[in-house]
């Protein structure tokens, strides 16, 4: 499968600490951020990964790609 015929995240939704909580994709799709991280793991979302923390908990990151503008955090906030 192409990155081209992968979703990707377009928003996000984050809590009051400013923590990633859900993403939107490409296609419309809300995904609660335990359902993306299954996605991004099993590959089905271009432009991200996963990756373990400090604590033991597993993440989703952008791919580095050195182009802050597609920072997660830069997304637009859905409601």
């Amino acid at each position: 499968m192409g990155t081209s015929e992968r979703e990707q995240f377009v928003a996000v939704q984050k809590n009051g600490d400013g923590d990633l909580t859900a993403f939107q994709t490409s296609s419309g799709r809300v995904l609660a951020y335990e359902q993306a991280l299954q996605e991004v793991q099993a590959g089905t979302i271009a432009g991200v990964n996963a990756f373990k923390g400090r604590d033991g908990e597993t993440y989703i990151r952008g791919d580095a790609d050195g182009d802050p503008s597609n920072n997660l955090d830069q997304l637009p906030i859905f409601e």
